[in-house]
């Protein structure tokens, strides 16, 4: 693996154990984008960026007949995920793997090629080349497929001593909200011919995206998404 995965093994080597439970207050918007996600009967699901696993076991608790795939470049973070699926006994139900988000091949690590749906959560505001995700998510996308984003916004709703103090505290844990984030999603959908949608919720304090690769749109099912274009923050 690359300096980035050595990076966050690092970072979560020990803040691991205290994850879910520190970040519970602030990450807004998971729970309600898991409930959205409407998984089709027998349908699969892959989460970018699993982290300690909370997601994928709500995912499989809420969907019963999904297949849930998780993948995630730190192995810390992989051992607690896979730690809480056996806790949940959800072994047979959750697969998990170490890739890198920006490019990964899922026939190789999960024996399959594309999903009806990909879950990123909080994870964008993590990664520097975050557009790369984005794109290589969208080119797994299986015909019809839903791909739900939540992360941090650009808070341009909130009042300016509270961004700042936000900011502050996400900065102290490597975390950037994207600001660009939904300039970055109908772009992609527009380059590979499909649909988005993108709220700001909670004076932007984060951003729930959908996309969704209607049948016969430009990408083929498991290739990989079109190159991205640079975006800077808007001033």
């Amino acid at each position: 693996m690359n300096d980035a995965a050595h990076a966050m093994d690092r970072m979560y080597r020990r803040q691991r154990h205290l994850y879910d439970a520190s970040r519970k207050f602030y990450l807004l918007g998971r729970d309600q984008t898991i409930a959205e996600l409407a998984v089709p009967a027998g349908g699969s699901v892959l989460e970018i960026g699993c982290g300690t696993g909370r997601n994928l076991v709500r995912i499989a608790q809420t969907y019963p007949g999904a297949a849930c795939h998780g993948l995630d470049v730190s192995a810390a973070m992989l051992d607690t995920a896979a730690r809480s699926v056996a806790r949940a006994g959800l072994d047979g139900r959750i697969s998990l793997a170490r890739g890198d988000a920006t490019a990964f091949d899922p026939t190789a690590l999960f024996g399959q090629d594309a999903y009806d749906r990909i879950l990123i959560s909080y994870a964008l505001s993590m990664i520097p080349p975050w557009e790369r995700v984005l794109a290589e998510a969208v080119g797994h996308l299986a015909p019809e497929g839903q791909l739900h984003v939540v992360d941090f916004g650009g808070q341009a709703g909130l009042p300016r001593p509270a961004r700042a103090l936000l900011n502050r505290w996400l900065a102290a844990f490597s975390v950037t909200p994207r600001a660009t984030l939904p300039q970055v999603v109908a772009d992609a959908a527009a380059r590979t011919g499909a649909e988005a949608c993108v709220r700001q919720r909670f004076g932007g304090y984060c951003v729930q995206a959908v996309i969704v690769r209607r049948t016969g749109s430009g990408v083929p099912a498991g290739g990989g998404g079109p190159p991205v274009p640079d975006h800077r923050p808007i001033a």
